[in-house]
């Protein structure tokens, strides 16, 4: 020991004793460290004022040679006249700041307009800074620098030098920037000499005070006495504090020390040291041991009613004296102690597992079963689970009417008829265990099920059962949530595993409550997917409107959420035309269905004014940054989000003409499937999403022959997480392909199979319309004079082309018509004047002029002359008004083929009899 002791101090001693303020050695190296930190402080502080002032004039001495260089340049004065100087002069600009490590290089005109800059988006702008000065000095033929404290890269040096022609006029300025930071820095090259030095200082201090100390050793000859002393009482104490006996034999066996826990497990008097170890009645194999002289570790041996774990070694081999030590550890409290750690670690793992298997889905049952699943048979025998019934439907739990509950999921037992089936709803009875732990909110414990009745007085049958199926204890805990009871889950144990005890009520209440919040969870999710399902299906079309210029057939499928954004429309519009039109709100859930219904609704809203396909989305573009603005003040306070991006894709449809005409606001662009079958993308011009606001949109017209297959679909169909857009596109041109020919239906059907894989991440709408053309034998046009005398012959020869198709029924009302809105063109419109009829579902009137100035439908008092016309029309007709085309306008009337009136039981005889009545005549 007193070897092993030297060593160490001779290892230890002097970097202890430098460390230690106490001792002369601490204190000298302590002295010498601040002296030489004030030194290098000293030192620092000296060489950053010198560098600050070093950095400022390089500085400026570079923003001056660079700026005054690149203006002297024959070229820079050239470019400054020409017609783009922005062009030849930013990539000269940006090229010699980079070589010349400025911050900026900005070139900018008499008026103080930037023509260069680092940052385009500044081009253009007014220079900021002392803008005046800086020309004055340049109108002088003279640089100007100045130092900017707080500029938008931090302090810089600025300096700005004159532009001028080869005959000497002022063009312009060039002004070069370059904070300090990057200006030659001499603490970047100083700070390391003098940092080496301090160390170099701090080393040898440390080597000094080194040798001091190990002086000061050897003439003290190791340790002092009060040291000494300091550490045999801390040895003693560790000694005797320890839970492990400890036993030294000296060179006969005799005993030389025993501490206080050797004593207690060996039934040792006080005093025996000195004694041999035969005398004081040890066991024989545990004294045979000791006086062996071999090692021995962890051996069992008994001693009283204790079992013993007897460690022996050798003194010797640590350089001691001869003899050994014997460690002796109590395993039988131990072997309690593992017994009770092994059940508790067994309680954390399924704990552990409760919280991985536990809520696994967003279904209320099966959340239950794999509650069930869990705690049986690994907690109890028997788990059921019964929930309000409220809860199972997703509503929110009430307990007015009664704790009337169904059981939803059981795992265990032997299928006695004890207990309830699944699926039954039972009325708990007030005076049972599962009511009152419900109203006390606390886990119920009934530890025997032979000695107590009030458990069974729900069912004394069922009870009888259970007793004689062998079920002895029970636990009910209840089901809360966020302060409401969802239900309760009851524990069962039978005479084969132990009772239940109040300590496994919190276990118990643990996996309760933690399958409690996946069961509200799962509620939740129940409620509010029924909610968005239900508003969903209600703003999507239930139907197809009635129409003949397009055969269309559509599929909707909601992603694995169940909810989105995605929409689709077929719109009739007046003169067989057709509206398609495909959208999609990026999210899922129930604020993106609610803004889809809102979208949808302004796009009826816009087509029945008869839009353009452009303007239509520059209004949806409008409105969906209104409803941005709105939503970003008050809804994002409330946790929700606005509308983060919509698109969209507008087609018209003319079946006379066979023209299409539409736009895309950040829309896939549609499919053609000709009728040769084959698959084409028309190009559409792009245009931002919804909502970006300030953007036109561009319109494609296409003429697509009859049978032509117009193909509208969302990302969904064609984008996945697994595949690029491209790699979408192509398989649906490859499915298109294999359907070509087929009903647009069969085509629907077959995309679906090639492109939705099993569980879509996003919703998908597609819409297939296939063209139809309007007979040209149901289309009849004129052009009209600007002369009133057209108008005799124009209803003459409407009133045969009307008898000609078969509606001679309808004949006077149409001439009416058509003689109003035709002497109002040719009185208040411009040339060309032109009419159209059409024969569709209804009898079609255009009346097509070169003003664009619509009329107004009013009505007309006694002293009025005119403003009865319209009204006329609006009687006679079931539906009329105006769309605006390139050049002018076209007023439309739509009346039934039948010759039913706009109003029952009224003709136009009681019509214009009306208008005379009303006018006072």
């Amino acid at each position: 020991m007193t070897g092993l002791r030297r060593i160490r101090q001779r290892s230890w001693a002097w970097p202890r004793s430098l460390l230690n303020p106490r001792s002369l050695a601490g204190q000298v190296f302590i002295l010498q460290a601040v002296i030489v930190v004030l030194l290098v402080v000293a030192a620092v502080t000296a060489l950053a004022l010198q560098a600050k002032r070093d950095s400022k004039q390089a500085a400026e001495r570079r923003s001056l040679s660079v700026a005054e260089t690149f203006a002297s340049s024959p070229a820079v004065a050239r470019a400054m006249d020409s017609r783009d100087p922005t062009a030849v002069l930013q990539p000269q600009a940006e090229a010699v700041r980079k070589r010349t490590g400025l911050d900026y290089l900005v070139v900018f005109d008499l008026d103080g307009i930037r023509i260069t800059h680092p940052d385009r988006k500044l081009i253009g702008k007014h220079v900021v800074g002392a803008f005046g000065a800086a020309m004055d000095a340049a109108r002088d033929g003279r640089p100007f620098t100045e130092v900017i404290d707080d500029g938008p890269v931090g302090p810089a040096v600025d300096t700005t030098a004159p532009v001028n022609r080869p005959d000497g006029s002022l063009v312009g300025g060039v002004s070069a920037g370059i904070t300090l930071e990057r200006a030659e820095n001499t603490v970047d090259r100083q700070m390391p000499v003098l940092l080496g030095a301090a160390g170099l200082g701090l080393v040898v201090a440390a080597g000094s005070t080194a040798l001091v100390t190990r002086r000061l050793r050897r003439q003290t000859h190791g340790l002092g006495q009060a040291e000494m002393t300091r550490m045999y009482e801390h040895h003693d104490a560790v000694l005797h504090a320890v839970r492990e006996g400890v036993v030294i034999l000296g060179p006969e066996g005799r005993l030389q020390l025993v501490n206080d826990e050797a004593r207690r497990l060996l039934d040792l008097p006080d005093a025996v040291e000195g004694r041999t170890v035969d005398e004081i009645g040890l066991p024989d194999r545990l004294v045979e041991l000791m006086r062996s002289g071999r090692s021995a570790t962890d051996e069992v041996h008994h001693a009283g009613n204790r079992l013993l774990a007897v460690n022996v070694r050798s003194t010797e081999r640590a350089g001691g004296p001869r003899g050994s030590v014997t460690t002796l550890r109590d395993t039988t409290e131990l072997a309690a102690l593992t017994g009770r750690a092994e059940l508790a670690r067994e309680r954390l793992k399924l704990l552990y597992e409760s919280g991985v298997r536990i809520g696994t889905t967003l279904d209320v049952v099966r959340t239950a079963e794999e509650l069930a699943e869990v705690a049986a048979p690994r907690f109890a025998d028997i788990v059921t689970v019964d929930l309000l019934e409220a809860v199972t439907e997703g509503d929110e739990p009430s307990v007015h009417s009664g704790w009337r509950m169904r059981r939803t999921a059981a795992k265990g037992g032997p299928g006695e008829p004890g207990i309830y089936p699944v699926g039954e709803l039972i009325d708990f009875v007030s005076t049972t265990p599962q009511v009152r732990a419900l109203e006390g909110g606390r886990a119920a414990l009934v530890a025997d099920l032979t000695r107590a009745v009030e458990w069974s007085d729900q069912d004394r049958v069922r009870g009888a059962a259970l007793l004689e199926a062998g079920v002895r204890s029970l636990v009910t805990v209840p089901l809360r949530a966020r302060g409401v009871v969802l239900g309760m889950v009851n524990f069962w144990r039978s005479a084969d595993s132990p009772p239940f005890e109040e300590e496994d009520l919190s276990f118990a209440e643990e996996v309760t409550a933690r399958a409690a919040v996946c069961i509200d969870n799962a509620r939740r999710y129940a409620r509010e997917h029924a909610m968005a399902v239900t508003l969903q299906r209600s703003l999507l079309p239930r139907g197809l409107p009635e129409q003949d210029a397009l055969d269309v057939a559509w599929r909707y499928l909601p992603a694995q959420a169940g909810v989105g954004g995605d929409w689709f429309d077929v719109i009739p519009l007046p003169g067989a035309r057709v509206a398609l039109v495909v959208g999609d709100v990026v999210g899922h859930g129930l604020h993106a269905a609610a803004t889809m219904g809102r979208l949808r609704t302004a796009v009826h809203n816009f087509s029945s004014l008869d839009l353009p396909v452009d303007e239509l989305l520059g209004h949806l573009d409008e409105l969906v940054t209104r409803i941005d603005s709105e939503e970003d003040t008050g809804q994002a306070r409330r946790g929700w989000e606005g509308v983060t991006g919509a698109t969209c894709l507008y087609a018209i449809y003319d079946s006379v003409s066979g023209l299409c005409t539409m736009a895309r606001a950040g829309h896939p662009g549609p499919a053609l499937v000709g009728p040769d079958g084959t698959v084409s993308h028309p190009d559409v011009p792009p245009s931002p999403p919804l909502g970006l606001g300030g953007h036109p949109f561009e319109t494609t017209e296409l003429r697509l022959p009859e049978g032509t297959d117009l193909v509208l679909f969302t990302d969904g169909l064609v984008e996945d997480r697994g595949q690029d857009i491209d790699t979408g596109l192509a398989m649906l041109r490859t499915a298109l392909a294999g359907a070509a020919g087929r009903s647009p239906d069969e085509m629907c059907r077959a995309a679906v199979e090639a492109m939705v894989p099993e569980h879509p991440s996003d919703d998908i709408a597609l819409l297939i319309a296939r063209t139809c053309l309007l007979d040209p034998s149901r289309v009849a046009d004129w052009e009209v004079a600007q002369d009133p005398a057209e108008v005799g012959r124009l209803r003459a020869e409407c009133g045969a082309k009307l008898r000609e198709w078969g509606l001679s029924d309808i004949g006077f009302s149409t001439e009416l018509i058509l003689s109003e809105l035709i002497t109002n063109a040719i009185r208040y419109g411009a040339p060309p004047i032109s009419l159209r009829l059409l024969r569709d579902r209804s009898l079609v009137c255009e009346v097509a002029d070169g003003n664009s100035t619509a009329p107004h439908l009013r009505r007309a008092t006694s002293m009025d002359e005119g403003g009865r016309g319209l009204f006329l029309v609006a009687h006679l007709a079931q539906r009329w008004g105006t769309r605006y085309v390139p050049g002018g306008k076209v007023i439309w009337t739509e009346q039934p083929l039948n010759g039913a009136s706009a109003v029952p039981d009224e003709t136009p005889a009681d019509v214009l009899l009306d208008q005379f009545d009303d006018s006072g005549f």
